[in-house]
């Protein structure tokens, strides 16, 4: 991959994709938004590869929004066309078939955070801050803030962030559940790649399955929700994991999983 605004790498099983404009405080343009595509086509197709996290670059952001100077030359066209581009990339991070970590090392504002919410789990060092500051700008967040910030941590909390543009601390996200845990900055990464690792570990179909149970079957009702996990519990029943998991346990040793 020819990548300027991004690097790329897989350590043990898990790419670590990093967004890398410090100078810029890893703001998205379209250009970082088409590398994190390539990298996602990347990780997707690499069969070593079993866990992605993402994080940013330098000492004090993730990501700490999209790119203004961009934003500032749309008019109503390109806004819409611009809002879809990045909810595609983002929906795609939220439907990717293998774990998705956010390792929040800084600001995640704005599309930072939007990004974020996108991953499945996120981790976030005790020096970083959350917000969707758009209304300070006159509009509102465009990839998908309005949508799974009130799905993660209910509409009251999301209207709150959403209206006030303030940002908010660490510990007080993983209050509301915006994420899993906080950690120690400088053992941020390194714990988001252990995590990535150990998820690498379990039986791939299977984790494909309960990501795809997970994302679709929760904007379904219960009824469409059970059947979806039916269905896949079904389809992993029928792989080649499904025998070596059962049969590794009764034997009572470590399986090892392919993926098929």
């Amino acid at each position: 991959m020819d990548l300027h605004n991004t690097a790329y790498e897989v350590k043990e099983g898990v790419a670590l994709l990093t967004v890398n404009r410090p100078d810029k405080l890893n703001a998205l343009n379209r250009a970082t938004l088409e590398e994190i595509g390539l990298a996602l086509d990347e990780a997707e197709l690499d069969g070593s590869v079993g866990a992605l996290v993402v994080t940013g670059s330098g000492d004090k952001a993730f990501i700490a929004g999209a790119d203004i100077g961009e934003i500032a030359e749309l008019d109503a066209g390109a806004g819409r066309r611009f809002a879809l581009f990045g909810q595609n990339l983002f929906r795609r991070i939220e439907t990717f078939p293998k774990p998705v970590i956010g390792a929040i090392n800084g600001f995640a504002l704005g599309g930072g955070c939007e990004l974020a919410m996108a991953c499945h789990m996120r981790l976030a060092s005790e020096t970083a801050q959350f917000g969707q500051p758009e209304i300070n700008l006159g509009i509102i967040p465009g990839y998908g803030g309005t949508q799974r910030l009130s799905r993660l941590v209910g509409r009251g909390i999301a209207l709150e962030i959403l209206l006030s543009g303030d940002r908010i601390p660490a510990q007080r996200a993983y209050e509301i559940g915006l994420v899993n845990a906080v950690v120690p900055k400088e053992e941020l990464v390194t714990r988001a790649l252990a995590l990535g690792a150990r998820l690498a570990s379990k039986a791939p179909l299977a984790a494909r399955y309960i990501l795809e149970a997970v994302q679709a079957g929760v904007e379904m009702p219960m009824e469409e929700g059970c059947y979806l996990e039916a269905t896949l519990f079904a389809l992993s029943c029928a792989s080649e994991d499904m025998k070596e998991g059962t049969k590794a346990f009764l034997e009572k040793r470590k399986p090892s999983f392919r993926g098929r």
